[in-house]
């Protein structure tokens, strides 16, 4: 089946206002680039409708999400709501169309949870809000998708899917939502010691439904193919999913203002790749991300490979143009690297395997297992 593509407008809106991490074009500039390298073409392509108040209860708290609504379509935030929801703090802004953002992300990842029950791969880089508690918002996120994503493919009849986190900051709002349920497996590589500081070794949840592999900084290619390797394919294997849902946070990319990890998005692609080739029908979720040069062209560098086009040496000059257009309060002008306006990959950043990774192995009881 062909691998499918879901946006919407309102994911290519103004972003966050101001003084923000995400204050910056991720969505709007992956679409452009696809649509530059001709990968777009409208078969390929599904729009995402806003998830309903009562579709988003069946995750998220009636009373958070009537809240949720009401300072959005106000514009205001007691000190009360602002406590109690994390609404209208400096994580978590408040600005124009931010409700029926969130909402539609959450749309999205049902529709690509039923587009991937019949065999599809699809891809959703607006979603991957990972942090999404419940009964609050957390870490940029308002909306929990993935556990939609998940939730749509469990009632959809599958009995094990396998969620595999690659952001940099710990998935842990898809984690604590599935905890105790024995049909989801959750496996999350990020960053150790960085926000939101959970996922730590040895947490795994109710009898081993979570695996979390925190590594130190510096993470290179070679590294991460390790664990790919090692302990997520063959854990995977053993588990047996009948689908997955994958959040490629890009911020586990070399030059993230918020992540001390080092990959190329070559990795990122070739673990994705990995993935999705476990099963028939898979969901791609975005994430964190927070260098708009490395983000887009990661996220549409992993479109062309999942939709399997030939990707390209160097940009051509349209895309080299809207890459030079960028700008990131986070990312001084002097640390910008030439290759990120002229290619589309990235410099592998291979090197050696450090004692840590092999220590992981060790405590997962699965260095002896073959490799993938």
């Amino acid at each position: 089946m062909p691998a499918l593509f879901i946006t919407s407008p309102v994911f290519s809106s103004a972003e966050w206002g101001s003084n923000h991490p995400l204050a910056i074009s991720r969505h709007s500039t992956v679409v452009s680039l696809c649509k530059i390298f001709g990968w777009l073409p409208p078969s390929a392509v599904r729009i995402a409708k806003a998830a309903s108040a009562q579709t988003l209860q069946e995750f998220h708290d009636p009373d958070y999400i009537a809240a949720f609504q009401q300072v959005c379509e106000s514009g205001k935030v007691s000190a009360h709501i602002r406590q109690k929801y994390q609404l209208g703090t400096m994580e978590n802004p408040i600005f124009t169309g931010l409700f029926e953002r969130a909402a539609t992300t959450v749309g999205g990842s049902i529709l690509a949870a039923k587009l991937a029950m019949k065999g599809h791969v699809v891809y959703h880089p607006a979603g991957g809000t990972h942090h999404g508690r419940a009964d609050k918002a957390s870490g940029f996120c308002y909306f929990n998708d993935p556990v939609f994503a998940i939730g749509a493919l469990l009632a959809g009849g599958k009995n094990r899917v396998a969620y595999i986190d690659l952001d940099a900051h710990h998935g842990d709002g898809v984690e604590d939502a599935f905890l105790v349920d024995p049909r989801v497996l959750t496996v999350s590589i990020h960053e150790e010691n960085r926000w939101p500081y959970s996922g730590k070794l040895g947490n795994t949840g109710a009898d081993g439904t979570a695996c979390n592999l925190p590594v130190p900084k510096g993470i290179n290619d070679t590294e991460l193919d390790f664990l790919m390797q090692k302990i997520v394919l063959p854990l995977l294997y053993e588990f047996g999913p009948e689908a997955v849902v994958i959040t490629c946070g890009a911020d586990a990319l070399a030059k993230d203002p918020l992540s001390g990890m080092q990959l190329s998005n070559i990795a990122l692609w070739k673990a994705v790749k990995q993935l999705v080739e476990l099963v028939p029908g898979a969901v791609v979720l975005g994430g964190g991300g927070y260098n708009p040069w490395t983000v887009a062209r990661c996220w549409a560098g992993l479109w062309g490979v999942l939709s399997q086009q030939i990707l390209p040496q160097t940009l051509p000059a349209s895309a080299r143009h809207l890459l030079d257009e960028l700008q990131c309060d986070l990312v001084d002008e002097d640390e910008i690297e030439p290759q990120w306006l002229t290619h589309l990959q990235d410099q592998p950043n291979e090197g050696l395997v450090r004692e840590y990774f092999e220590q992981l192995c060790q405590h997962n009881n699965l260095s002896k297992q073959p490799s993938a």
